[in-house]
């Protein structure tokens, strides 16, 4: 069994959101070139599948994909919510290698194929709501992949932890009335999309937002974070974790004011390992969200993965 696996393809470069983009192909290409130093070695690299209509399905209303597969262009950019999502000829093939990652990323994991899994791929998706795309997302690959292994898999609770800067507000959208998949997220706020206040808890409790104030240092995140976001993870007692792993709350990134470092990603992602060793035999799908800094994308994820291969 390899002990972290990486799901990545070079499809996901071919989402080209237009130029000036902050979600733009040399994100992932900051990336891969992050986890190919000699410290990774230990890394097992697989190309992502293509996902199915069905895995999107299982979040997705019809309508909307069908909405998504039409607007796809041949040729130039096709804005799907005003100009922040943009899709591009490459864009569909690239979103479905993300769905496809993720579910592949549950697979692997369940079938005790690899201890966790690690998707490099992109656009990220934890803005894509059921019936509509925004903030760079077109399809929430983490909500897919905690649906599939409800609904495929037949797990009975499944938890996603998301620390992009950014509210996942499609995950949220998505696990709202539904007890058995679990919610968490640390974001900066006041901040787009608005969402995620403390007091938005899910049909029982199963969404637990932990808002942070701009500004927010190490300190006061790793305090909130064992306070209010850790022990409600350990009470929902996942049989599965998956992390939105987004690193624009690093203190380098130009699209918010939280003021995390490299060891804050570390801290935390060691963090959600020590539960999910205790809850679900160690197994974690991680799929890449935000970070808009080159260095602080490429410090965060060499810290985040480092954690998962328990280095």
């Amino acid at each position: 069994m390899s002990a972290t696996l990486v799901y990545t393809h070079a499809a996901c470069l071919d989402h080209q959101p237009g130029p000036h983009h902050p979600e733009s192909p040399e994100r992932l290409k900051t990336v891969l070139q992050a986890l190919r130093s000699p410290e990774f070695a230990g890394l097992e690299w697989r190309d992502a599948p293509m996902g199915t209509l069905e895995q999107v399905q299982l979040v997705h209303s019809q309508d909307f994909i069908d909405e998504v597969a039409e607007i796809a262009p041949k040729h130039g950019y096709m804005p799907l919510d005003g100009g922040d999502t943009v899709m591009s000829p490459g864009s569909w093939e690239a979103v479905m290698r993300c769905v496809g990652a993720a579910c592949a990323g549950v697979d692997a994991v369940l079938g005790d194929d690899a201890r966790n899994v690690f998707c490099a791929t992109r656009p990220c998706g934890h803005h894509a709501e059921p019936s509509r795309a925004m903030g760079f997302c077109i399809f929430n690959q983490a909500a897919i992949a905690a649906a599939y292994a409800y609904e495929i898999h037949k797990l009975e609770r499944v938890a996603v932890v998301d620390f992009d800067v950014h509210h996942g507000n499609g995950t949220q959208a998505a696990f709202y009335h539904r007890r058995e998949l679990f919610y968490a997220s640390s974001h900066q706020s006041p901040l787009y999309p608005g969402t995620g206040a403390a007091a938005e808890t899910g049909v029982s409790h199963n969404i637990v937002n932990v808002p942070l104030p701009p500004g927010c240092d190490s300190t006061l995140f790793r305090a909130r974070i064992e306070a209010d976001m850790l022990p409600a993870v350990r009470a929902f007692d996942p049989e599965l974790l998956i992390i939105s792993a987004g690193f624009d709350a690093h203190k380098l990134d130009p699209l918010a004011a939280l003021r995390l470092d490299d060891d804050d990603f570390h801290w935390i992602t060691r963090e959600l390992v020590s539960i999910a060793d205790q809850t679900c035999g160690g197994r974690i799908v991680s799929i890449l969200e935000g970070g808009y800094s080159m260095d602080g994308l490429a410090g965060g994820t060499r810290a985040h993965v480092r954690a998962l291969m328990g280095l």
